[in-house]
């Protein structure tokens, strides 16, 4: 796994993008900025046990260099799955399907390179959003979750991760301060973090917590529950009823 030094380089980028330099060190700068990320990926796994079915659909929306799509095909105990990640950054597929051919398995994995919010959903029995949300504009992102919402069978989920930040002041503020003592911890240096909330600014804008269940709520979903948090970043759990 290569390190991820990218702001720590005399000319950084001034706008983040999901670019082949941010491809090749992706899985390092996941692992070193969000808290708990496989923590996450192996609760989602459990969620996945208890409501997928033989024969279902996965999508992984937003699925990056394709990790998280490839540890669930290799810990999911079920039947004739497919698993179909995409991804608008050819970099982060060029990544995926490199890494696709170096596993010896049997599972049923593609990765396509595909604007999600253009893309055409089959039906399916889960769908994985993590951490991509917040890339979007605010204003496509209820016609996505509500794409997903009618792709699901019934009994279907999606799972939703994201960043998350607070309406409350003083709150947000102690979060943050959070946030960087963990990126510092994980061996960012100052100068690095703040080049990359830099180079962040208008390109990852995160809702609230309580915003992104109204999302939910108003996409269709009435079952939502969220199953992680970590001061500032959350996961939730969309249940489609059954009919």
């Amino acid at each position: 796994m290569a390190r991820d030094t990218i702001f720590k380089e005399e000319n950084p980028p001034t706008e983040f993008s999901f670019d082949t330099k941010v491809a090749e060190v992706f899985d390092d700068m996941l692992n070193r900025s969000i808290p708990c990320y496989q923590q996450v990926i192996e609760m989602s796994i459990r969620l996945l046990r208890r409501f997928c079915c033989s024969g279902d659909i996965i999508y992984d929306l937003g699925c990056s260099t394709g990790g998280t799509l490839i540890e669930i095909a290799r810990k999911l105990p079920l039947q004739r799955v497919k698993f179909r990640g995409l991804d608008a950054s050819q970099a982060m597929i060029d990544k995926a399907s490199l890494k696709l051919e170096l596993l010896s398995s049997g599972h049923d994995i593609i990765f396509y390179r595909q604007n999600i919010t253009e893309a055409e959903l089959s039906e399916c029995g889960a769908v994985l959003i993590n951490y991509t949300l917040q890339f979007l504009s605010p204003d496509s992102r209820m016609d996505l979750i509500r794409k997903v919402y009618h792709s699901l069978r019934p009994g279907g989920i999606l799972i939703l991760c994201e960043k998350t930040t607070s309406s409350h002041s003083a709150i947000k503020k102690s979060y943050e301060d959070i946030y960087l003592d963990f990126k510092k911890e994980q061996g960012y240096s100052e100068t690095e973090i703040a080049r990359k909330r830099k180079a962040l600014e208008n390109v990852l804008v995160p809702f609230t917590a309580s915003d992104n269940l109204l999302l939910l709520e108003k996409a269709g979903f009435n079952e939502i529950e969220s199953f992680f948090r970590w001061f500032n970043f959350a996961a939730f759990l969309a249940l489609k009823e059954e009919k």
